[in-house]
């Protein structure tokens, strides 16, 4: 067997020098390319609106990644809505919440977040305050991958449904496959993947692919939930009890499996 050489990260390119998979990659003696599986795209107002979701008919708008902001901000000016300063966000962790200040005057007040940044720790703070009316700004693939039934537990959705409060659902950006097929050097010995639809988009790409001895690893249990049922081995799991983050448990592994070579 060989050693971890080449890794393919699904996201793109840390900009800070200090990110640690550049330490990784130093440290290690491994090639670690950045190329998101999939990249998103934006949903215009004409399609919007076939949603028959009104903005403005909310209280409280659900947030649980910085894209969704993007794209719930670029609508409201796209179809000219002057959201109201009484409009109240709800975020799944603080570096999301403070995101907002990219379009909005940043008051505690009105902005609330999830202190662990774990869903069911968001919907905690939602339910104390029930008499909001809700919009959760989400992408095309809350539907495509079915997370409302695979993992209860990670998915706002399916928390709200069973809850309560009164929400909509609205679908503000989606997310297509990135077009692999075309590259020469698409030769890795470990792919590392962050979502469900990252997964779908290398059966996309690839629908042969043979895993064989390439390393599998994900980043959530949704993730590598995804890649067990399309008959993947998952060889690195994060968040674990000793890898809080994805950077922390690639390092232990590939210290532990070069180190046996």
């Amino acid at each position: 067997m060989l050693k971890i050489k080449n890794i393919l990260v699904s996201q793109p390119q840390p900009t800070s020098e200090k990110s640690p998979y550049f330490d990784i990659a130093e440290k290690y003696g491994v090639k670690i390319d950045f190329k998101p599986f999939i990249k998103v795209e934006p949903i215009f107002a004409k399609e919007f609106r076939q949603q028959r979701v009104s903005i403005l008919e909310h209280t409280a708008v659900v947030f649980t990644a910085r894209t969704a902001i993007d794209h719930f901000f670029r609508l409201c000016e796209e179809m000219r809505i002057i959201v109201p300063e009484t409009m109240k966000y709800f975020c799944v962790s603080e570096s999301v919440a403070l995101y907002l200040q990219k379009y909005i005057q940043y008051r505690k007040r009105k902005v609330f977040f999830a202190a662990t940044g774990k869903i069911e720790d968001l919907m905690t703070v939602i339910n104390k305050h029930a008499d909001e009316k809700y919009l959760v700004a989400v992408a095309d693939v809350y539907d495509a991958n079915k997370l409302v039934a695979e993992s209860p537990k990670d998915d706002i959705i399916a928390l709200l449904a069973n809850s309560k409060v009164i929400y909509s659902k609205a679908v503000m950006y989606k997310t297509v496959s990135t077009d692999f097929t075309q590259d020469p050097n698409f030769n890795y010995d470990m792919l590392v993947f962050f979502s469900p639809s990252g997964i779908a988009s290398l059966f996309k790409n690839f629908p042969q692919f043979d895993q064989g001895e390439i390393k599998i690893a994900c980043f959530g249990s949704t993730t590598a939930k995804a890649a067990k049922d399309a008959g993947l081995r998952v060889d690195v799991e994060a968040p674990n009890p000793v890898a809080p983050s994805m950077t922390a448990a690639l390092e232990q592994y590939i210290k532990e499996f070069n180190k046996k070579k």
